[in-house]
């Protein structure tokens, strides 16, 4: 097992890796940018080194200061927490280059599953399930052999980026006249994103879901999965809260989908953990979608279901130790639910939220998990994810899981910033939510119902202080009323009449 290792990341995944280094005995080390300096990483590590000014790119991306530190902290192996660098080819070769293990697959694994396209035809070759479409990169130039691929699959169509996710460089066309233009925006962003133009052409799957399979791969051949966990709340291709098991889950489906998990897994000569992703119709016929090659943002629900910690197996297999577990073992116990809690503001299009926090109670009790990176008095940066903290539950039926997360939502205070606490509630109060009868569409009518409340509070808010007025003109009314018929006023009164 490791001696030391270096968590090149903050917030709370950052948190959570440190704090299984504790509990396994490894020495951690764990970098800082200017807007770091009092994060909470940074004062659950053993050793903390600068990393840098506070954007991104200057700090927590910078490969090469990041091996610089790991070579001076003298450490064992990286672990790259999730976010880009978890998945980027140029740093996992960094890595091998310099004799220090990346707590993750091999870079040749990264770049093969990286690449969309080629991570497509990868599956196809295996027999695993693609959404259909163009089987190589759109070129520049090309619009009509563009148009006939759209034309053969049928439109709508969905133009993606090949070296990316996150819902950056996709657009959604439904007619070919805004396919050229589509392609050029989704190039652009592309590139700036991902410093990779290349986009492709699929079918667009109208109201599918979204589920993942977890898996783990040692060194040695043995992989296995941990079960499903539907992620398809998600706003703009970005998850906001998912659970496991998946409510349209059976036996059989679960099956054949962990089945093919394994099998692209062991194709792409991966190991470490990893979740391969698919989408599912209405008809539940289901669709390699990616795989994403590192520890993921919802890992924690397959923890609570399946008792296993992930980021102790990562260290585990990456050590050079076999898989203990096997796929027998693994049973889903009861229902998981996870809330991304974000510095967001729900009622305003979700802008980011910024500023020091004032007051933070979390929630508690039995059940309730908090994974954060932050604290009373800590001031949230506007250079990073908004991503604060995660909120989960278990309990034994997927009904007292929602239960128990509507109580722990009203629990959860955070003062100073703007926060999505109350957007989750909304959502575990929604009828479709609560049947499990929803997709990747369903949170724009959530978003929708925010916005009809939003407008709502201004009506009443124009209200409140009409009524004011007209409280405070009434009351001038009686006032006057009462004055010009009082006592004094009446004596007055007849003292000029009997003067008349």
């Amino acid at each position: 097992m490791f001696k030391k290792i270096l968590v090149a990341n903050r917030g709370e995944i950052a948190v959570r890796i440190l704090r299984a280094c504790k509990e396994m005995g490894i020495t951690s080390a764990t970098i800082y940018s200017d807007a770091d300096k009092t994060a909470l990483h940074t004062r659950y590590a053993d050793e903390v080194y600068y990393i840098g000014k506070a954007p991104a790119t200057e700090s927590y991306l910078r490969i090469a200061k990041i091996i610089e530190i790991a070579k001076r902290a003298k450490v064992d192996a990286i672990h790259p927490g999730y976010g880009f660098l978890a998945e980027n080819t140029e740093f996992a070769r960094e890595c091998e280059k310099n004799n220090i293990i990346f707590i993750g697959p091999n870079s040749k694994a990264i770049e093969l599953l990286g690449d969309k396209i080629a991570s497509k035809k990868t599956m196809t070759k295996a027999g695993i399930p693609v959404i259909p479409g163009g089987e190589d990169e759109v070129k520049e130039g090309r619009d009509e052999e563009a148009i006939g691929i759209a034309q053969e699959i049928g439109f709508p169509v969905l133009i993606k980026a090949a070296g990316g996710g996150g819902g950056k460089g996709m657009r959604v066309v439904r007619d070919k006249s805004e396919l050229a233009g589509a392609i050029k925006q989704a190039r652009n962003e592309a590139k700036s994103a991902f410093g990779n133009p290349a986009v492709f052409i699929e079918k667009f799957l109208e109201s599918p879901r979204h589920i993942e399979f977890q898996i783990l791969a040692d060194n040695y051949g043995n992989v296995i999965h941990l079960g499903e966990r539907e992620c398809s709340v998600q706003r703009r291709h970005q998850k906001l809260i998912e659970e496991s098991p998946s409510p349209i889950m059976t036996d059989e489906m679960r099956k054949k989908m962990g089945n093919a998990a394994v099998q692209a897994v062991k194709v792409s000569n991966y190991t470490n953990a990893g979740t391969v992703e698919f989408m599912v119709d209405k008809d539940r016929n289901f669709y390699f979608l990616e795989m994403n090659t590192r520890l993921q943002v919802e890992h924690p629900v397959t923890e609570l279901v399946t008792g296993i910690d992930i980021v102790k197996e990562q260290l585990k297999i990456a050590s050079g130790e076999k898989l203990v577990l096997k796929q027998n073992d693994i049973e889903l116990n009861g229902s998981a639910i996870e809330c991304r809690i974000s510095a967001e503001d729900p009622e305003n299009n979700f802008v980011p939220s910024t500023g020091k926090i004032t007051e933070l109670i979390e929630p508690g009790g039995p059940g309730v998990r908090v994974e954060s990176g932050i604290y009373e008095g800590f001031e949230v940066p506007i250079f990073y994810d908004p991503l604060i903290a995660k909120l989960l539950v278990w309990a034994p039926t997927r009904k007292e899981a929602i239960s128990r997360m509507k109580r722990a939502l009203h629990e959860y205070q955070i003062r100073g910033i703007k926060t999505s606490i109350q957007f989750h509630l909304l959502v575990m109060e929604n009828t479709k939510f609560v049947d499990g009868n929803y997709n990747t569409t369903f949170i724009d009518k959530v978003v929708g119902k925010i916005e009809y409340r939003k407008k709502n509070h201004e009506v009443a808010a124009i209200a409140a202080v009409i009524g004011k007025t007209l409280k405070e003109h009434q009351t001038a009314v009686i006032k006057k009323k009462k004055s010009e018929s009082s006592p004094w006023k009446m004596a007055a009164r007849q003292s000029i009449l009997r003067k008349n």
